[in-house]
């Protein structure tokens, strides 16, 4: 043994970690909280985003608010059609992103 051994199944256990595999429904709950931190962002750098048009607003807020919530949905319900483990994960993550992408969905409808 020379060492190798060791750092080879080090490199096989960290890799491993790197790449491991979330479930889905672990997924649908991370992209509602890039929706948040999105929302959060844009909060904060509303002032910047004055010189825009009302289209490049909108357009804006769709993609950074509602598209990540409907991806979310999606893999939520994959999440329970796969029969996963936490199937409760997966339900929390459909209604979280539900009702995030519902309440931008109107507010872009309706206030612009």
């Amino acid at each position: 043994m020379d060492g190798s051994e060791g750092s080879l199944e080090f490199y096989d256990r960290f890799i491993g970690i790197i790449c491991m595999k979330l479930s889905l429904g672990i997924k649908s709950l991370s992209l509602f909280l890039v929706s948040v931190l999105f929302l959060i962002l844009l909060t904060l750098f509303e002032s910047s985003l004055t010189g825009l048009s009302l289209t490049a607003e909108r357009t804006i807020s769709l993609l950074l608010l509602v598209l990540p919530a409907m991806i979310g949905i999606v893999f939520g319900i994959m999440s329970i059609v796969r029969k996963e483990s936490g199937r409760w994960i997966g339900i929390l993550g459909i209604l979280l992103n539900a009702l995030f992408a519902l309440f931008h969905l109107f507010l872009l409808s309706f206030a612009g």
